[in-house]
């Protein structure tokens, strides 16, 4: 799921304006010292290895609700076509904390709040309550009601509402409103500590969420089940560690040997998810201690291992002019793409049975790809409508 545009303004290539510090005779020779002129502060040079991680992550997280369906598929458990699936949702499970991580490389950074917490909140909000209150709106009319045909009751409604689970991964809205409203009182926290209080901090929080919804399959195991409840106003809470990691490892360039140490480390945890996911409710113990989900140990360390190594390597990178403005722009399309690949997804499962069934691989890949490119086509799109891009 991709945060909003906005929770990634990457900040452009570097402009520092220079100051006038004296002027010089036509001769030469220095002239008087007039009163020095305070240089803006220099903008730091566009990382583009953050266009290129949340662009392959929303493309990850397009896999996991489009191929997800035939993971669901019981008839298929089992089956060739049924792993790979589940290797392919499964193996894109990194995507959802990426993109808490890469909006807290930015949101947290001391530039974003130096005019103080009421412009922050006023920039930031601006953003994503309109796309809030309106994709809540279309989901509910549009894909519940119109596409699905359910009869929605009013308390059904406040129920969806109050959980914040108005369609499939709405969720992520309310939980990147949260993090945003947490945001300056973190920032102002880390401003004076360096990225060792920031990295301490992640550690701590990450390991408390960690251990948190490990508790929950403990106790199921020992006969004692306590949920934790999330809703629209606590989806935020379990994020803020990757929030802090991402801007606490921002600059961390690693080895050429600890990059493939990294990655295999990543690889080997998705795999090793894509196998305990297949072999459930087996090994029951596994199960509970390491559950597979955005909040399971195997799968936040795999995503910081995969950040470590997308801006290590994308450090190197420097793209030409035109290739420069394609990434920029699918990255900031990326946050349109989440928002409407859903309802696109919805229209291919009425009007298209075979998607529907989810019953062939070859035929969902197609639709994957369908929602992708379309998902794309109409953000990019939208970015340029009046008003309609207020919400995209």
């Amino acid at each position: 799921m991709s945060a909003p545009a906005e929770s990634f303004p990457v900040p452009a290539q570097a402009r520092v304006p220079a100051a006038t510090t004296g002027s010089t005779s036509a001769s030469g020779a220095a002239g008087p010292t007039e009163p020095s002129t305070p240089a803006a502060p220099a903008r730091p040079a566009r990382q583009y290895s953050l266009d290129v991680l949340r662009v392959l992550a929303i493309c990850g997280v397009v896999s996991i609700h489009t191929i997800g369906l035939v993971v669901s598929n019981r008839d298929l458990r089992g089956t060739t076509q049924w792993w790979v699936a589940t290797a392919i949702d499964l193996g894109a499970s990194w995507t959802v904390p990426l993109f808490v991580m890469l909006s807290g490389a930015l949101v947290l950074s001391p530039r974003a709040h130096a005019a103080g917490p009421a412009a922050f909140y006023r920039k930031r909000f601006a953003r994503i309550l309109p796309a809030l209150v309106v994709w809540n709106l279309v989901y509910l009319i549009v894909a519940r009601v119109l596409m699905r045909g359910e009869d929605l009751t009013r308390n059904g409604v406040i129920k969806l509402l109050i959980d914040g689970k108005i369609f499939t991964a709405m969720y992520f809205l309310w939980l990147i409103a949260g993090l945003y409203l947490v945001a300056p009182v973190i920032a102002a926290f880390l401003s004076q500590g360096g990225e060792r209080r920031a990295r301490v901090l992640a550690a701590v929080a990450l390991s408390f969420t960690l251990v948190s919804f490990a508790t929950v399959g403990v106790s199921v195991l020992i006969g004692v089940p306590r949920p934790i409840h999330l809703g629209a106003l606590t989806h935020w809470w379990p994020y803020v560690g990757y929030f802090v990691a991402g801007w606490a490892l921002r600059s961390v360039r690693l080895s050429r040997r600890a990059v493939l140490v990294a990655s295999t480390v990543a690889v080997v945890l998705l795999a090793e998810g894509v196998w305990q996911w297949g072999v459930s409710p087996a090994h029951r113990t596994l199960q509970a201690l390491m559950p597979i989900s955005y909040l399971g140990t195997s799968i936040a360390i795999a995503t910081i291992c995969i950040f470590l190594v997308g801006i290590t390597l994308g450090a190197r990178l420097a793209p030409g002019p035109r290739a420069s403005t394609w990434l920029v722009r699918l990255s900031e399309a990326s946050f349109g793409v989440f928002l409407v690949h859903l309802l696109i997804l919805e229209a291919l499962r009425t009007f298209i049975p075979a998607v529907y069934a989810a019953d062939s691989l070859p035929v969902i890949v197609g639709a994957y790809l369908v929602v992708l490119v379309s998902s794309f086509a109409v953000s990019i799109g939208a970015s340029k409508i009046p008003y309609v891009r207020a919400v995209f």
